[in-house]
């Protein structure tokens, strides 16, 4: 079935084909790696990954990129701030950043250039923006020159002054016009920089992953996607100095921007004190859960996070696993896993994860309710649809004995259910309850039913 995704640029849905179905590519901005990553910076990797998976079952020779911006101002703060190199600053996020995206379920993706690999690169489009007419040096700086492009606003649907108007844009006096854009700026001897035909200086962000994007996906990509607040002036700006470095050459066909998360109706922000660190998240709940919430609004509408809304993803996932643990020891009829038509027509209709798990949903219910004929379909569907959302992959009983921060003794539990049993079996009830209340202290919930003491670790 054809893939359909909503093009920010002609702000429509537009059915999905490739330049070259051989190499389809597709570019997510990444992090600029100087402190833990918010969980609402979580939100494009999780939702591009599951378009990665979608593409990939469609074409299989997906090339994905998701850059590292490792030289920035905020990178510079950073390190000045805690007295270290600033490689030491980037070595450390950068790691930090890609253990909480492995945590989230987020495969790696298939190139993960860093800026600072790519000065050689910069510098060569630099250059040529300013041999085209579209740049100019000016005390040091490269600026790109916003009215040599007419075609500058498009993305945002907006006339450039009232961009302009409407952003914080750096007035200089070296710049031709207030939004004209920093390409290349210079450093001083405390900061990084790289020689160039303008002096020792360093590259600003939008021309990074401009470069990046060209050196290692061609002058013209399939996707480019990222947060709705890098519509502009990131990506306007990555478009013009693209457009005018390529000969007008188209730079990407596709931009897909995910909506923001805000935080019990309200914006997330450091001065109201709500911004949630996806490395503080998964040590208070599983990570599987917050992936669920992630994926359970439309990406490109907002998405409001709170307490309950994980509290509810780990009931849901509770209720999905023991269906698989009730399957256990059914064998699987195929591999690999079916994908069940109707979840993927959810997310071949750009993308649209509540349909898809809704429709997951009514598999486990068919799954809990499938007689012993019918068992290993319905289990395969389910973790196959799974698979596809990057849900349910974990063995049912790792995710009951499991718990964000709880973390507990099994062999423990399993001596203090053992001393339960033979309590029960010697009718010494009041000892029992006894044990069941400390297991319960310990956050362990125990089930009793007709295949025995089940035990689970309470979870957030």
């Amino acid at each position: 079935m054809p893939i359909t995704l909503y093009n920010s640029l002609t702000r429509r849905p537009e059915p999905f084909a490739p330049r070259d179905p051989q190499r389809v590519t597709m570019y997510v901005c990444g992090p600029t790696v100087y402190n833990y990553v918010h969980i609402g910076n979580a939100r494009g990797p999780v939702v591009f990954d599951v378009l990665a998976n979608l593409l990939r079952r469609h074409y299989p020779r997906l090339v994905y990129a998701r850059n590292i911006t490792d030289v920035d101002d905020k990178i510079n703060a950073a390190a000045k701030e805690a007295g270290c190199p600033i490689s030491e600053i980037t070595e450390r996020y950068t790691e930090a950043y890609r253990e909480d995206m492995a945590a989230l379920g987020i495969a790696p993706p298939d190139l993960e250039p860093k800026a600072t690999a790519h000065i050689e690169p910069i510098i060569a489009m630099i250059e040529s923006l300013i041999a085209g007419g579209h740049a100019y040096a000016a005390e040091g700086h490269v600026l790109f020159e916003v009215g040599s492009y007419p075609a500058y606003g498009e993305l945002s649907g907006r006339d450039t002054e009232e961009l302009i108007a409407g952003a914080r844009v750096e007035v200089a006096p070296y710049k031709k016009n207030p939004g004209d854009f920093v390409l290349w700026k210079p450093s001083t001897p405390d900061l990084p920089g790289w020689d160039s035909p303008w002096g020792v200086g360093r590259p600003g962000w939008h021309i990074e992953c401009s470069a990046m994007c060209e050196a290692h996906l061609g002058d013209t990509i399939d996707i480019h996607a990222g947060g709705v607040d890098l519509q502009f002036p990131h990506h306007e700006n990555e478009i013009a100095q693209s457009t005018c470095a390529h000969g007008g050459k188209v730079f990407a066909r596709w931009w897909l921007h995910n909506g923001m998360l805000t935080f019990d109706g309200r914006k997330m922000s450091k001065s109201l004190g709500n911004v949630l660190k996806v490395h503080e998240l998964l040590k208070q709940h599983p990570a599987e859960a917050l992936r669920l919430v992630l994926l359970r609004g439309h990406y490109r509408q907002p998405l409001d996070w709170s307490d309950d809304a994980v509290a509810q993803a780990v009931s849901t996932l509770d209720g999905w696993y023991r269906v698989l643990r009730d399957l256990a020891d059914v064998a699987l009829p195929e591999v690999p896993l079916p994908v069940p038509a109707a979840v993927e027509a959810a997310l071949c209709d750009d993308l649209n994860t509540p349909q898809a798990l809704a429709e997951l949903s009514q598999l486990a219910d068919a799954a809990r309710q499938a007689d012993a004929a019918g068992r290993p379909a319905a289990k395969a569907a389910l973790l196959g649809a799974g698979a596809l959302l990057g849900l349910l992959q974990q063995d049912p009983e790792a995710w009951f004995k499991h718990g964000g921060a709880t973390e507990v003794d099994a062999a423990q539990v399993e001596s203090l259910l053992e001393q339960r049993r033979a309590a029960r079996a010697a009718r010494d009830f009041k000892r029992a309850d006894a044990i069941r209340e400390e297991l319960s202290a310990m956050g362990v919930v125990i089930e009793d039913g007709a295949q025995g003491t089940r035990w689970s670790v309470a979870k957030g």
